[in-house]
């Protein structure tokens, strides 16, 4: 059945949050008067996430899919199979915690359906973003040596200032098609699906949003920077020989 829109959470031991990421998405999806479906992906989860996002009481006129997976495998890989069976018209990747209200991709959503833009990126780099609590200054630093990394090493242009804030919506059949041919299971998929757009030549506007630090992150930038650092190299690769 399609959809106007299918808001997309992907979510690891998120038991504590995911209860109103579900509620305000339905709240959205219906003050709105969009035809919807919220989907949540259970990235092998320790806690109750899956029992907890199947329990909300939302109205039964927006679809709710509930994910679930025995073993965590990355969040770009939750994301990939979330997409996968979305069906909006609209698809609205947002990160559990409500680190940036829903309101905030409304523009969003006209711009995509007069065709303004294929991909909207939240930026929290933006002039005008609002930042309510800010990332612990270590996180901000390496978050400037990865998007400098990003650039010299991918081509990233450099003014997309932030790939990685988990707040996007996109096209619908561009979102299937694009995380479809993502190769990157963890935190880079955000990167390499805006490179493959890029290349594909779709527009991408960032904007400003809202936004609140989440201090609970699955992130751990500093043990995991070697790791992250030969990723970009696989995925500079990857999409250079396609």
């Amino acid at each position: 059945m399609s959809m106007d829109v299918s808001i997309v959470i992907p979510a690891f031991n998120e038991a504590a949050k995911i209860g109103s990421d579900v509620q305000a998405a339905a709240d959205v999806i219906l003050e709105q008067g969009l035809k919807g479906e919220i989907i949540v992906v259970d990235d092998g989860s320790r806690d109750l996430t899956a029992e907890v996002a199947r329990k909300v009481k939302i109205p039964g006129k927006v679809n709710r899919q509930v994910i679930r997976f025995d073993r965590n495998s990355g969040k770009g890989f939750a994301l990939k199979n979330g997409i996968s069976k979305s069906s909006g018209e609209i698809v609205w990747f947002v990160d559990s915690g409500l680190c940036t209200p829903f309101s905030h991709g409304l523009q969003a959503i006209q711009w995509i359906r007069s065709g303004t833009c294929d991909m909207a990126i939240a930026s929290r780099l933006h002039a005008q973003t609002r930042i309510m609590r800010n990332r612990p200054l270590k996180r901000r630093i390496l978050s400037r040596f990865f998007h400098l990394a990003a650039v010299l090493t991918t081509g990233l242009p450099y003014r997309i200032k932030d790939s990685q804030c988990g707040y996007k919506l996109y096209k619908g059949d561009i979102a299937r098609e694009l995380y479809e041919e993502c190769q990157s299971p963890g935190y880079l998929f955000e990167l390499e699906i805006i490179l493959r757009a890029l290349k594909k030549g779709y527009k991408i506007k960032e904007f400003p949003i809202q936004w609140t630090c989440d201090l609970d992150t699955r992130l751990r930038p500093l043990k995991e920077s070697l790791a992250i650092l030969g990723e970009l190299f696989l995925i500079r690769r990857a999409i250079k020989n396609e």
